[in-house]
């Protein structure tokens, strides 16, 4: 005997199987129908509620793809302006194993998390022959800015994500999240100093001052771990804040509900 196989779970989710199918089948259809629908609900029931370990595990998620996807987009960029270095060191790839570095992938990451409940850090810097580059002195410009565009895309995209799902869900924090990550690291990596992007920006305007830049390459990291250290004013009001603001647009939240998710 032949019967069509409809399985029905949770009112909304059916598993329609058009071929007609011999009676003995039917039990094993079914079987793999409620064990579909059983994964579904576990994932909803995991996805239904803000809970603390998926705030977590949404910065760590958040931070991996921001640093990853930013290193390799400076990556292509240098290919595409005719270096291949970083192609040649296999630093074309989304493993994350090839772009850890351990202060600023693990230990760094790990000390903010614990202390102050954010996360922030860096890959492993993609190499980069910028005497093989095309296009004179903005060559390394566009491999610079590769990396924060790449992350104002990844913003977007999951701030649009966050606005387009569910709101009874935990889509929209866990999207909000991510969409934040992306932007603390595309504005942070546009302070202009080195070994940062936006130091690259800056290099333009001191074609004739290269004491400025031999000053700012060989302090640049000090001044660097003092703005973090001491700066705590200055990098909200020109990278928490309008990263709110970014985050607030795409997703059609506004600034306090944004802030209110990442709480």
């Amino acid at each position: 005997m032949r019967l069509p196989v409809i399985f029905v779970c949770a009112r909304k989710n059916l598993v329609v199987l058009p071929t007609i199918l011999p009676l003995p089948q039917i039990a094993h259809s079914l079987a793999i129908g409620y064990s579909r629908c059983t994964l579904k609900l576990m994932l909803f029931q995991v996805l239904a509620v803000p809970t603390a370990g998926l705030e977590i595990g949404a910065k760590i998620l958040g931070l991996a793809i921001a640093i990853i996807l930013h290193e390799v987009a400076h990556g292509y960029v240098a290919l595409y302006l005719g270096d291949p270095t970083a192609k040649y060191a296999g630093r074309l790839s989304l493993n994350p194993i090839k772009h850890i570095d351990l202060w600023g992938t693990i230990l760094i990451p790990l000390f903010l998390m614990v202390s102050t409940g954010m996360m922030f850090g860096w890959a492993k810097p993609v190499p980069v022959n910028y005497f093989n580059l095309r296009g004179g002195k903005y060559g390394p410009l566009w491999v610079a800015l590769a990396g924060p565009g790449m992350n104002l895309i990844l913003l977007a995209v999951f701030a649009l994500a966050a606005r387009l799902s569910p709101p009874a869900t935990a889509l929209p924090a866990l999207f909000i999240t991510v969409a934040f990550v992306n932007g603390l690291l595309m504005l942070f990596n546009l302070i202009p100093v080195p070994p940062l992007d936006g130091s690259k920006v800056l290099y333009l305007f001191l074609d004739n001052r290269p004491d400025i830049i031999h000053f700012l390459e060989r302090y640049g990291m000090i001044i660097l771990f003092a703005i973090i250290i001491l700066g705590g004013g200055l990098l909200s009001r020109i990278v928490f804040e309008p990263t709110l603001s970014l985050v607030s647009f795409f997703s059609g939240l506004s600034v306090f509900e944004v802030f209110g998710v990442l709480r």
